[in-house]
Parts: C-alpha cells; sequence; structure tokens
C-alpha cells in the first residue's frame, strides 16, 4: 500500500533550520504559504517578508517583498514546453539577457536549483518538476549588500518547497 504524502508541512529539518536562522534575525517566525491551484507550499520568515502582493488572477501562487528590498515568490506553472531539470538548468547558463549570470547550478531526477546575479542583485531558484505536469517554483531576489542575511535564508526557503 502506498503511503499518503502530505501536503502542506515542511520537514522538520527544513523547520529547524529556519529555526536556528530566524532565532539569530530577530524574532521571525515561520509562516507556512499552500498555493491553492497548484498545491505547493514554501516556508519563510514572515517577519522580513511581511508585505504580501496581493495574488494574480490566475492563483499561480504569490509574492513577498522585505522592508530592505528583498523579494520572495512561491509559484507554479503548468509544464507546456515538456522542460526537465537539466533543460531548465542549461537554458538558463546560455542566457545572454544582459545583467544576468548564472554562478552556481544543479539538478537531480525532479529538481533544478539556480543562483546568481540579475541587474545587480543575487537570486536564488529552486523548482521542483512534478508528475502532474507542474513545475514549482521558489524565487528570491536581494540586494548584493544583504548577502551575509539572505543567503541562509534563501537556502533554508528554497529547501521547504514542496509540491503534491
Amino acid at each position: 500500500m502506498q503511503r499518503p504524502q502530505r501536503i502542506g508541512w515542511p520537514s522538520v529539518a527544513v523547520i529547524l533550520s529556519l529555526s536556528t536562522i530566524m532565532t539569530t534575525t530577530a524574532t521571525a517566525k515561520p509562516f507556512t504559504y499552500v498555493n491553492a491551484r497548484f498545491g505547493q507550499s514554501c516556508t519563510f520568515p514572515d517577519e522580513i517578508f511581511n508585505n504580501p502582493l496581493p495574488e494574480p488572477e490566475n492563483g499561480d501562487g504569490q509574492q513577498w517583498l522585505s522592508a530592505d528590498g528583498a523579494e520572495l515568490t512561491c509559484s507554479g506553472i503548468n509544464n507546456v514546453d515538456n522542460e526537465t531539470p537539466r533543460s531548465f538548468v542549461d537554458d538558463e547558463k546560455a542566457s545572454t539577457e544582459s545583467g544576468y549570470k548564472v554562478t552556481y547550478s544543479k539538478s537531480g531526477k525532479n529538481w533544478a536549483v539556480l543562483s546568481g546575479t540579475k541587474d545587480g542583485k543575487i537570486f536564488y531558484e529552486r523548482r521542483l518538476f512534478g508528475k502532474d505536469d507542474v513545475i514549482r517554483t521558489v524565487f528570491l531576489e536581494y540586494p548584493s549588500s544583504l548577502k551575509a542575511k539572505y543567503d541562509p535564508l534563501a537556502g533554508a526557503i528554497a529547501k521547504s518547497l514542496r509540491g503534491p
């Protein structure tokens, strides 16, 4: 018998990781966002990302802003181009977009991670490629001057990304 999959609850390791980071970054508490349309979820400190933007009409995800210029997006898209983790990484690394550079990439069977710079800011992106042909994404972008603050948060938030 197949074990049912729990959605919307981050792993104990993610909670401990976020808890450790958050105790060192003031009194930030974890918040778990769950998307109704695609079922992706991510956990992050809502005292840092405390300005939620309205969800788009299509309900594909949500974006939050911080007071110091960081942005966090948790979203999903239908995989209409049959993208794979490897093709995603290869395409992004080959990009000639001005001001965009991938400095780290890794992919597995159903996931991919990228990090780099875009227009003078640092970005970190994790994608999960679901069997339901949905790509679920966590994307963070923050000023380079805040690297020490957001680099540890980026990894913990990205690892909290879940999908059905």
